[in-house]
């Protein structure tokens, strides 16, 4: 309860009254009692100075105890007061109250010893005669000269306090009827200053609870208002900052999620904090299931470790590039430092260059393929020629011979340019298809027919497996004819005698698959993926003649109208080629 701003604020107040007024009320007990004991001494003072002189002739002349002990117990009467008659040396003459004879000798009372000093004595003090507090007055007789006897007057306190306990009980009732309203003004008091401030309380408990959009409305000019004016002023600001801070981090998580390089954010320990799918995608690991595991475990490679304990040992920029798993993934890592709020953070960005060393690896392959391909036709007619020139061209016959040998070697050469130049055009678009529904047999038969007489030398059956009812295709005849060309040659060229080629096709979905089956010698795994690529040969020793096109010119054939090729083979069991082509239902895709 007291925690309340409101209880505490009404208790100070009823606290506050409650204390003045009892504040008030002493003051005024003390004051009145001051007052009357004042008014009493004045009263008994007076009426000492007046016995006094009635007893003065009455001591001049010779008088018994008694005669002075009944006038005491006369003027006692009179004066409804206490009177002692007391001689010089503190012997009792007379008393209203007590027997003189009985009493102790009062020389050594307070008001007896003052009076003596200085002609008059005043003392409040307990009586041990009648049991309570007592006011005494006492005075010289006579009043000037050594004293012969003194007059001393007492009466009661008890008036004084009866008064005194009236006037606080007055007080006390008073105090009760201004503690009474006073607890409903300072109540409404206490809930008008909180009722803001509980406003206050509720609008930033919901600012904080992350509705930025709530504010709060006070009509009044005064320090809370102005306290609601820079609340609601912050809440804006921090509702600007907060969609900026939104905005700049739904840009960021955007790009990281579409970055194509990783990017891994670890802690000073090296505690995963943050992975892009990119990162997960190379490390074969889910995003969610990174962010439980260390860089070392996420890695799981001492190249990549070696690398970031070095940036975190010399805080600075590391890069190198790794080989980073056995199935030939090139990656650049760069591990960078970077202190954040007084913890020091590590990003990790690995950019896979898998693509471009392969690509570098195809375009070396292709230069060395070429500069091979074309070594063995000009070193042939630079040995022609020199044999021509050592000669031979005397011999008519050996002449001829040479002489048709170059030719064949000047047509390898001539294909070889024609392969490479109807390549170019075709993978530039400079070489538009012309497409036309057709049946897959104007493509199929020719390219046989064709290819027959070779397969026959070559001691191979040729033999096709196309069902009936197949869909017409959408392809340039020509182009398509080549490919299957190619893909039948191929095979033909790489199956010993006795092996057989088969031609067959199917229909899948919206394609048609045509499949170019051999028996022969196979292709190695790791060659498989390269086949298609420019002069690439798979066993150079057994790859026979060629210019190494042909598989190159096929796939950007197949491409061009909107299929797929693709290979598949067992080495020493044969080989299948695979291509698709649209039906003429769908068009060119």
């Amino acid at each position: 309860m007291f925690s309340s701003i409101r209880w505490r604020i009404m208790i100070s107040y009823v606290g506050l009254i409650v204390l003045v007024t009892a504040g008030l009320t002493l003051y005024a007990s003390t004051l009145v009692r001051r007052e009357y004991q004042d008014h009493l001494r004045t009263q008994l003072t007076v009426s000492a100075r007046g016995l006094a002189q009635t007893l003065q002739p009455l001591l001049a002349t010779p008088a018994d105890m008694a005669t002075i002990d009944a006038r005491a117990k006369e003027w006692g009467n009179v004066l409804q007061a206490r009177v002692t008659l007391i001689r010089a040396d503190g012997l009792v003459l007379g008393d209203s109250a007590e027997d003189p004879t009985t009493m102790d000798n009062h020389l050594k009372r307070p008001e007896v010893q003052q009076a003596l000093l200085d002609g008059l004595g005043v003392s409040i003090r307990y009586s041990q005669t009648v049991g309570y507090d007592m006011m005494y007055v006492a005075v010289p007789v006579p009043e000037s000269g050594p004293p012969t006897a003194l007059v001393r007057l007492a009466v009661p306190l008890s008036q004084i306090e009866a008064a005194v306990d009236h006037l606080r009980e007055q007080l006390l009732v008073a105090l009760l009827l201004i503690v009474l309203p006073a607890i409903a003004i300072a109540t409404f008091i206490a809930e008008r200053t909180a009722r803001p401030v509980r406003q206050l309380t509720y609008v930033a408990q919901r600012i904080a609870e992350g509705d930025l959009g709530t504010r709060i409305l006070l009509r009044k000019k005064d320090e809370v208002s102005q306290l609601a004016q820079a609340l609601n002023h912050m809440a804006d600001q921090l509702r600007t900052q907060v969609t900026n801070l939104a905005e700049e981090r739904g840009r960021l998580a955007a790009i990281l999620e579409r970055m194509a390089d990783g990017v891994v954010m670890t802690d000073e320990n090296g505690a995963v904090q943050m992975i892009n799918p990119a990162a997960a995608r190379l490390l074969g690991v889910s995003p969610s299931a990174a962010l439980q595991l260390t860089f070392a475990q996420l890695v799981r490679n001492h190249h990549l470790i070696e690398l970031w304990q070095r940036c975190h040992q010399s805080d600075a920029e590391q890069i190198e590039t790794i080989e980073a798993d056995q199935r030939g993934l090139f990656l650049q890592a760069i591990v960078t430092p970077f202190h954040e709020a007084q913890a020091r953070n590590y990003l990790v960005v690995l950019q896979d260059l898998t693509q471009i060393r392969r690509l570098e690896t195809i375009r070396r392959d292709f230069i060395s393929n070429l500069s091979h391909e074309l070594r063995t036709p000009l070193a042939a007619l630079k040995a022609l020629v020199e044999t021509l020139r050592d000669g031979a061209l005397d011999d008519r016959a050996a002449a001829e011979h040479f002489v048709q040998r170059m030719e064949r070697e000047v047509d390898l050469l001539t294909q070889m340019v024609q392969e490479l130049l109807e390549l170019s055009r075709i993978e530039s678009g400079r070489a538009p298809l012309s497409l036309h529904p057709v049946h897959l047999n104007e493509l199929i038969l020719p390219a046989v027919e064709r290819l027959q007489p070779q397969a026959e030398r070559a001691g191979l059956i040729l033999q096709l497996e196309l069902p009936d009812g197949l869909p017409m295709i959408l392809a340039d005849v020509e182009r398509a004819r080549q490919v299957v060309t190619n893909l039948v040659h191929n095979a033909i060229k790489f199956t010993p005698s006795g092996g057989k080629v088969t031609i067959s096709a199917a229909v899948d979905g919206s394609e048609v698959v045509v499949a170019v089956r051999d028996t022969g010698v196979g292709i190695p795994a790791d060659a498989l993926p390269r086949i298609f690529e420019r002069f690439y040969k798979a066993d150079r020793a057994r790859s026979g003649g060629g210019t190494g096109l042909g598989l190159a010119i096929a796939r950007h054939v197949v491409q061009a109208h909107g299929g797929r090729i693709w290979a598949e083979s067992v080495e020493g069991k044969g080989s299948t080629f695979f291509f698709t082509l649209p039906s003429a239902g769908q068009g060119n895709q």
